[in-house]
């Protein structure tokens, strides 16, 4: 087994190869060759919550577990939400080949995934963009959507002025050539983007499907539980949705749960799966005044895909510390 740090994912995963990674891998889940158990969360005290998710997929052939805990007050101590660990195993004789950090590969697949669905979705000449969020997620997010569209202008938003514009300050030195602007105002940054990337906690809506511009393309990232959602449910009236993995759409998507339940929404009105869409199976988007949305749950599938090109690279590279296992 090797053990890869935090250090080796951030050298291994680059975004623009993480962002192929996942379109490859979510192709395999909407023809169903990959084993997808939905998520089970286990509450470990107040508003913390322990997360498993195993799956197995079939190219490249491996399977395993992410361990992660989910502690929304992190942040405020300068850690991740998100940390644990995921081990793969090789489909060949079940044997576990590696552990590996999974906070930042988390991180980083989730990104990629909305960047994959934003570079499907969004019109070409799509160049301003609203985050919706200002932490981990924000950060990955601007990284993969500058790389599949041409953004020129973004909006930080959330509920502290001077975080926003303390990320919009480090963001705008790694990008000198992108005009960022921050605040507290969302709506003003939703109504002014091309593309929206809601990568929030928030556990009830947050963004407005009026706030949203024709032509518009929106990615639904962070709430990940039936109980938290992060837009109203005109955003769902008013979008063509496409998800990642609809069995766990209709059990853990808190405004498409909320909607079926109450009869506003049937499972008929989604568009389908992202991957089916990358394979050709289903259309994208149909004008250029219609506004896309891309709810994202994330699924096993990603972390396994993402964990075994991890293992690839640092096995041809020589990265990690080999233990007998």
């Amino acid at each position: 087994m090797i053990v890869l740090t935090h250090d080796d994912v951030a050298a291994l995963l680059p975004m623009i190869e993480a962002i192929e990674v996942v379109a490859g891998v979510m192709k395999g889940v909407s023809t169903r060759t990959a084993e997808l158990p939905l998520r089970s969360v286990v509450p470990v005290g107040g508003d913390n919550r322990m997360g498993v998710m195993p799956g197995a997929i079939a190219d490249p052939a491996c399977f395993g577990v992410k361990l992660i805990s989910l502690f929304p007050g992190n942040p405020a101590r300068g850690l991740s939400s998100h940390r644990g660990a995921i081990v793969l195993f090789e489909a060949e004789t079940g044997g576990a080949v590696a552990m590996m950090d999974a906070s930042l590969l988390t991180a980083i697949r989730t990104a990629a995934a909305s960047a994959v669905a934003t570079r499907a979705l969004a019109r070409e000449n799509a160049e301003s963009l609203a985050l919706i969020g200002y932490g981990e997620q924000a950060e990955h997010h601007l990284t993969a959507i500058m790389a599949v569209r041409p953004i020129k202008r973004v909006a930080v938003a959330g509920r502290s002025a001077e975080k926003a514009a303390g990320f919009a300050a480090r963001a705008a030195a790694d990008f000198p050539d992108v005009s960022f602007t921050s605040g507290t105002d969302l709506q003003a940054a939703v109504e002014q983007a091309d593309i929206t990337c809601t990568v929030t906690a928030a556990p009830t809506p947050i963004v407005m499907g009026d706030w949203v511009q024709p032509g518009a393309h929106v990615n639904v990232v962070g709430s990940s539980i039936p109980s938290m959602r992060e837009v109203d449910d005109r955003m769902v009236t008013r979008a063509a949705i496409w998800v990642d993995y609809l069995p766990s759409t209709l059990a853990q998507a808190g405004e498409i749960v909320e909607m079926i339940a109450a009869g506003n929404l049937a499972e008929s009105d989604l568009r389908g799966e992202i991957g089916a869409l990358l394979s050709g199976e289903i259309a994208g988007r149909a004008s250029d005044d219609q506004i896309t949305l891309y709810r994202s749950l994330g699924v096993a599938a990603q972390d396994l895909a993402a964990a075994h090109h991890v293992l690839t690279r640092a096995r041809a590279e020589g990265r990690g510390q080999p233990v007998t296992f």
